[in-house]
């Protein structure tokens, strides 16, 4: 049996963006409040009873989240433009090796926009 387990956090950023739409308010300095999850599925080891303890997934997300949180997103390297979607990639690719072969989704969502994306990783990353 395979379980999916996650874990939230939230990052405050600023960041400015090049669009077609909304483009003079992107382009100044501005900045959002995040919320991000990542999911991890596997088997739950018969000893422990979990997939992977939730202490372990918190600790890793927390060294993710100290890369973005109160960051100007156009500076954080490897992160491209700073759109949902980079952003999505972006946490995948620094998760903690231990947490990155079990990931399966990661999400992120501005709450005050109503807007997200989700990054629905391919099952080969994952481990057997």
């Amino acid at each position: 049996m395979q379980h999916t387990i996650s874990q939230r956090f939230f990052f405050d950023a600023a960041h400015t963006l090049r669009r077609e739409i909304e483009a003079e308010g992107s382009r100044r300095v501005h900045g959002h409040t995040y919320h991000a999850e990542v999911a991890l599925t596997g088997a739950c080891d018969p000893a422990t009873g979990m997939v992977l303890d939730l202490g372990l997934l918190r600790q890793g997300l927390e060294r993710v989240r100290a890369q973005l949180d109160h960051h100007m997103l156009d500076d954080v390297p490897g992160l491209g433009p700073p759109t949902l979607e980079n952003l999505c990639v972006f946490i995948a690719r620094a998760l903690p090796d231990e947490l990155r072969w079990r990931a399966s989704r990661v999400r992120v969502w501005r709450e005050a926009l109503g807007d997200g994306c989700t990054l629905d990783l391919p099952a080969s990353t994952q481990a057997p």
